[in-house]
């Protein structure tokens, strides 16, 4: 049953990001409310924003209290691509004035849930977000592209492996080439083959289920202390 619900909701989002498409690429009016009511609330300048896909929304809806309680606020929307993130990265990101940005993307791109995967286009949105982020006086974490062998929606990207193997090798040299830009590894705690997500810690191979998350969760919260000495 488990399994089932969770393919429902990767489903589900596949097909309102389609029918959104026509009005709102990008899902920009996804948060629009809270983020409203977040900036009409107290300022916190411990705040932080984690930008992403479902990995990042599937992690807010199972574990709330990990975010409650360490300043994060989860702005993921299932089956986003890099370049939606980047048009939604004013409202969602810069707007809210975080401390801190962590941007987790890339496994759409591969996927290819919105055209061919284009490995430069991909980076040039991370780096894109990274520049942004950086004028506005926001510190960047960029994460590793979580282990996947297979898309359990698309079963003609064959390679999964190695595309995310060369993309993770471009945001590390990036992020390693920048001040306040900093390269944040889950990929190796998550996998026992170099290929595939733990079959423990997922239930479809691509999203972590609540034992994934937390084995990802003292890696951040590792990063995020180092930060904010």
């Amino acid at each position: 049953m488990r399994r089932f619900l969770l393919f429902a909701m990767i489903f589900w989002n596949l097909m309102t990001g389609l029918n959104a498409s026509a009005v709102d690429w990008a899902n920009k009016d996804r948060y629009a409310q809270a983020n409203h009511e977040l900036m009409a609330g107290e300022p916190d300048s411990m705040r932080v924003v984690m930008m992403g896909n479902s990995i990042t929304e599937y992690w807010y809806e199972l574990h709330p209290g990990f975010f409650e309680n360490n300043h994060l606020v989860g702005r993921g929307i299932g089956g986003q691509v890099s370049s939606q993130m980047l048009a939604r990265f004013r409202q969602d990101v810069l707007n809210l004035k975080p401390r801190i940005v962590v941007i987790n993307c890339g496994t759409n791109d591969i996927a290819e849930n919105n055209g061919p995967y284009d490995e430069d286009i991909t980076m040039d949105n991370i780096q894109s977000m990274t520049e942004l982020a950086l004028a506005h006086g926001i510190e960047v974490v960029l994460t590793s592209v979580l282990p996947c062998d297979e898309f359990c929606w698309n079963h003609s990207v064959k390679d999964a492996p190695a595309k995310i193997e060369r993309l993770n090798m471009r945001i590390m040299d990036y992020a390693a080439h920048l001040r306040h830009v900093h390269y944040l590894e889950y990929f190796s705690s998550l996998t026992t083959d170099g290929r595939s997500m733990n079959k423990a810690l997922t239930d479809d191979g691509v999203h972590p289920n609540t034992a994934g998350y937390d084995v990802m969760e003292p890696i951040l919260l590792e990063m995020l202390a180092i930060l904010n000495r």
